[in-house]
């Protein structure tokens, strides 16, 4: 009997996070937390923590937790918004850039290793299906 193809994706969705966490030494040292916190802060710093935690759709006190470690482990640097001396802003450190390029690079070569027998078209087809499905995540989530 055929699956309905919305428990396959479900599956292997859940196949996927697990296999991508299964090699994390492989990865780099961040957690996909940190990888994350660390990213959007790359792209796009200075951020207030609440303009961060809705970036990445997490809880106030998920995301001041998650800031606390990567400000413990100096990847990331806490000021006083000087518009708004109430407000705390958080950017990336040098360090936390440096991590954050050795992670990116040891994902990259996992994924261009995994990757390797699939045609560009193909790549271009996950990468269009794969933001797709991660936009409709975050506005269903709004």
């Amino acid at each position: 009997m055929k699956q309905d193809p919305l428990q396959t994706i479900e599956h292997e969705i859940a196949l996927l996070v697990r296999l991508t966490t299964a090699y994390k030494p492989r990865l780099g040292v961040l957690d996909r937390s940190e990888y994350l916190l660390l990213s959007e802060l790359d792209h796009d710093s200075p951020l207030a923590m609440n303009i961060l935690a809705e970036k990445l759709q997490l809880s106030l006190s998920t995301a001041s937790r998650q800031v606390a470690t990567l400000e413990v482990k100096h990847f990331i640097q806490r000021f006083p918004d000087p518009h708004n001396g109430r407000i705390s802003l958080l950017e990336i450190t040098e360090e936390g850039k440096e991590v954050l390029q050795r992670v990116q690079r040891a994902r990259y070569e996992v994924y261009e290793k995994v990757l390797q027998d699939w045609t560009h078209e193909e790549l271009k087809t996950l990468e269009a299906n794969l933001t797709r499905l991660n936009r409709d995540f975050k506005r269903w989530n709004k």
